[in-house]
């Protein structure tokens, strides 16, 4: 009799269970869909900030690129007839431009103009009065040498958040040094921890410092904008402010204890291959089908359940209780775990660790982010529009950008222009040049003939 009842009490319970969370499901799926409609009325975070983009390559137009996600208006300046470099980077497709530059140049309006011309100068000079970002990454003092510093844009747009990238800053004795991503990585001391013991040193298959500063910038320029509103205008007030970002500071940024356990301790970190030093077990490790699996079970209670799974249980005892025990035995603990996963596949890996709730994934190249479901799911690709007619147009994969802003979100309107393809909106709608003008500078060679 009492198992019965209990058998129903239980029974009952679970029910209630499902049937509350269905409701809370209910409730969620009402919630967001009336975010989404409320979504279509909201303007975006950054609506109604111009942006200035003067950069070319990676690290200023990347930060440019992210505040025209999120709703800016970014003006791209490019050279007349070359324009920004990026174009013709890597793989061209059949018009000419390189993949990356339409994803990088989304939500932009390019417009051309010679910035080595007294006219093509001035015509700068009057976008940034009209704007509230400027972004460039000129070598340092290139653009008081041309009459742009922020002390001369200062005198008529006191407001505006000048951000400047550059490889080692504006100021100290390295300033005027080139600013190459994979320099400034080495100065980091991000070169340096990568790659396996006495062997040159490691460079990921991307332009890492580059991307690492213009997401940097793009924060700078957020707070200028946080910390202008804060400030009351009055004459001769400069409520803007310069935000120097340089490439190898954003990579220091990222070195985590690096430079406190120097300071304490004496200790320069080495490289470690594919593990971490002082965090064990977390490696890449080798499966029968011939591909890797990372395994991260370095958590105390995760380190016991992986080794329960692997069929190790005698490294589960005192001796191994922690992580500070277990560096120690680093060796003998990755190489158990090894000669484990040798035995099976990576999918049969996976399997059995997620069932004892292992931290480990597959490595994936960009065919398997492409098209797997999570991504999928959490809409990390999106498809953009190339060329405005149906034709000769194609359509093009980009990453959207993080984070996901539930009531604001980001999104992207359109892939990068063709070459001066804004220069009437920029010319005669924005600067209310007239033709006449217009014809003046084209043939000088000031703008670009597209119009």
């Amino acid at each position: 009799m009492f198992n019965k009842l209990d058998s129903t009490v239980f029974s009952s319970i679970k029910n209630s269970k499902n049937k509350l969370g269905f409701f809370k499901r209910g409730l969620e799926a009402s919630r967001k869909l009336q975010i989404t409609k409320e979504n279509e009325k909201r303007p975006k975070p950054l609506k109604g900030i111009r942006v200035l983009e003067l950069g070319q390559l990676i690290a200023g137009p990347f930060c440019g690129t992210i505040l025209g996600y999120y709703g800016a208006e970014v003006i791209k300046v490019e050279t007349p007839k070359s324009g920004d470099p990026l174009r013709i980077w890597r793989h061209l497709d059949a018009d000419g431009i390189s993949p990356w530059f339409r994803s990088l140049a989304r939500n932009k309006k390019s417009c051309e103009i010679n910035l080595r011309t007294a006219e093509g100068k001035k015509l700068v000079g009057q976008l940034a009065n009209k704007s509230d970002v400027l972004i460039e990454n000129f070598r340092p003092g290139t653009m008081e040498k041309w009459g742009l510093g922020p002390d001369e844009l200062y005198k008529t747009n006191p407001s505006l958040i000048y951000t400047r990238v550059s490889g080692y800053g504006q100021t100290g004795p390295l300033a005027a040094k080139p600013g190459y991503a994979s320099v400034c990585e080495a100065m980091a001391g991000f070169r340096y921890i990568n790659g396996f013991p006495n062997q040159a040193p490691v460079r990921p298959n991307i332009s890492l410092g580059d991307s690492v500063a213009g997401l940097t910038a793009a924060l700078g320029v957020v707070m200028g904008l946080l910390a202008r509103n804060k400030v009351s205008s009055c004459d001769n007030l400069i409520t803007g402010q310069v935000v120097d970002v340089a490439i190898y500071e954003s990579m220091f940024n990222m070195m985590e204890g690096i430079l406190p356990e120097y300071d304490r301790f004496g200790e320069i970190r080495q490289p470690s291959g594919t593990t971490v030093t002082g965090i064990v077990p977390t490696n890449a490790y080798l499966c029968s089908d011939g591909k890797y699996v990372i395994i991260g079970g370095n958590g105390d209670s995760i380190y016991k359940r992986l080794m329960q799974a692997a069929g190790r249980d005698d490294l589960t005892t005192e001796k191994f209780a922690t992580n500070k025990d277990r560096v120690k035995y680093q060796e003998l603990i990755d190489g158990a775990i090894s000669e484990w996963t040798k035995t099976l596949t990576s999918k049969q890996v996976i399997e059995k660790l997620e069932k004892v709730d292992v931290p480990c994934g597959s490595i994936y190249n960009i065919d398997d982010i492409a098209n797997d479901d999570h991504v999928k799911e959490r809409k990390l690709i999106e498809t953009v529009r190339v060329g405005k007619n149906k034709s000769n147009g194609y359509d093009l994969k980009v990453p959207a950008f993080a984070p996901k802003l539930e009531s604001t979100p980001g999104e992207t309107l359109w892939a990068g222009p063709d070459l001066g393809e804004h220069n009437r909106e920029v010319f005669i709608n924005l600067l209310e040049l007239k033709e006449h003008d217009i014809k003046k500078l084209q043939d000088g060679g000031i703008i670009g003939k597209t119009l």
